[in-house]
């Protein structure tokens, strides 16, 4: 079975629901590949050796025409392979998730997806140079915020 870390497989990384139903290709390049690759080695592996249980990837690479059926952002780091939509499975809690890549790991963005605590989050990494360390807070479609402190997080 392709890898593309130890802990994410190329199928998981390129899987859609809504691909699969309406038949929309979903292959990435060879070097959407190298950006899938780089992206789990600099968060996805580290913050799973933190979390010790399965983190569910919602949403990896995503074809330029899957991104546009499934109304992304026009010019999404999902469809470069340098984004990921993640969702705990136990061990930690997206919140805990959330504040560990915030204060340990290195990234472009972070966005918490909806919820006083997040239902999801978004990471994106491109490369140590590029990185912004955005980090934002999304209540509902469309409409982000820069992420602060507040009492209850």
């Amino acid at each position: 079975m392709k890898k593309i870390s130890k802990h994410i497989t190329y199928k998981e990384a390129t899987h859609s629901n809504y691909a699969k139903q309406y038949k929309i290709a979903n292959k990435p390049s060879s070097e959407d590949i190298e950006n899938m690759e780089l992206l789990a080695e600099k968060v996805f592996e580290p913050l799973r050796e933190w979390v010790e249980a399965p983190i569910r990837v919602n949403s990896m690479f995503r074809s330029l025409e899957l991104n546009s059926a499934l109304k992304g952002a026009p010019r999404s780091s999902h469809m470069k392979g340098q984004a990921f939509d993640i969702t705990s499975m136990g061990g930690k809690t997206n919140l805990e998730i959330f504040h560990y890549i915030k204060d340990n790991l290195p990234f472009d963005q972070l966005i918490w997806e909806y919820g006083a605590e997040p239902k999801w989050l978004h990471v994106s990494y491109v490369n140590e140079a590029e990185n912004r360390g955005q980090v934002l807070v999304t209540k509902r479609a469309g409409v982000y915020h820069t992420w602060s402190p507040c009492k209850n997080c």
